[in-house]
């Protein structure tokens, strides 16, 4: 962040006072655009190649795919003139493909093992003398119904947020974990069903699941 205020701030400067007290085949701008332009993907690759943690990959890659090239680039003090440089981005093409990829493996990994550990939640409260909770008047499972689809939902706005190509990606993997975590849920569903027959709320607990589906569609 800090190295990224520093680019901007000081090409604003050159850009609005510096570059028009050089001839212009001295291409002033373009050479301090270039430097700093190097010395960020320089660092932005060292990075990139270190052990990184979840989180720091993905805000490694809104810097390759947001921060840099539309908030810092596209700047309207600064757009015109970084047109005519063609810095191209802060990190190789292979590089930042291969951190998307642990990105991707990372976020679908998350999201099973949440999927899966919601399941389990709501197993273990069918098994209690406890009757569902009402939505709107109807029994309903808030864990199933809206933690579920909400996970899935939020992964793929923090992956379109990256780029639209990881965000659709991560769809298409996501489009793979859920029917998987539904047939979980259905064996769960039918294995209550078939022995927890005489459970105090067992037609409740039976109608607030049937009321899921429609959320699930």
């Amino acid at each position: 962040l800090h190295m990224g205020k520093t680019m901007k701030e000081d090409l604003t400067v050159v850009a609005k006072y510096i570059n028009k007290l050089y001839p212009p085949e001295f291409n002033v701008f373009s050479v301090y655009a270039e430097l700093y332009h190097n010395y960020f993907a320089t660092q932005a690759k060292k990075d990139a190649e270190s052990h990184l943690e979840d989180k720091d990959i993905y805000l490694l890659l809104s810097w390759v795919h947001n921060f840099y090239p539309k908030d810092m680039r596209k700047d309207h003090a600064l757009a015109v003139e970084l047109d005519k440089v063609k810095l191209g981005s802060l990190l190789p093409s292979s590089l930042s493909k291969e951190l998307e990829n642990k990105y991707l493996d990372s976020e679908e990994v998350t999201v099973k093992n949440s999927l899966s550990r919601c399941l389990d939640k709501e197993v273990q409260r069918w098994k209690e003398d406890k009757e569902p909770e009402k939505l709107n008047g109807h029994f309903q499972s808030e864990l199933l119904g809206i933690f579920v689809i909400q996970s899935i939902y939020s992964s793929q706005n923090r992956a379109e947020a990256i780029s639209k190509a990881v965000g659709e990606e991560l769809s298409h993997r996501l489009l793979k974990e859920l029917p998987a975590f539904l047939r979980s849920y259905r064996d769960a569903f039918e294995d209550f069903k078939e022995k927890s027959k005489k459970h105090r709320y067992y037609k409740p607990i039976l109608i607030a699941n049937i009321n899921n589906c429609w959320n699930f569609r």
